[in-house]
């Protein structure tokens, strides 16, 4: 079973989200769940440092897709930090590396 710990650093109006572990279907409610807390406490500027990231499936992309959207609909952004190994090569492939800087 996959493990993700996510801490979350929150600041006015921003956080950063700190990822460590593997980001996959399993375990991506755990992501999700902290998103959507911080989304209905109105922060909208928010960082993931994705350097504790050991591994990030579909699923977990599709999560920060998802909510980097949501965010933008309410004039936000989501960035992403620390990015490396799988989770470099599948924004790079996909050309989805630009959408999170």
């Amino acid at each position: 079973m996959a493990e993700l710990t996510v801490a979350v650093e929150r600041s006015p109006g921003a956080a950063i989200v700190s990822l460590h572990g593997d980001l996959d279907k399993v375990s991506v409610p755990v992501l999700r769940e902290q998103l959507v807390l911080l989304h209905g406490e109105r922060v909208h500027t928010i960082v993931i440092d994705a350097a504790g990231l050991a591994f990030c499936d579909s699923s977990g992309l599709w999560v920060l897709i998802e909510h980097q959207r949501l965010v933008r609909e309410h004039g936000g952004s989501l960035r992403l930090t620390g990015v490396h190994g799988v989770l470099r090569r599948v924004l790079d492939v996909t050309g989805l590396n630009a959408a999170f800087i």
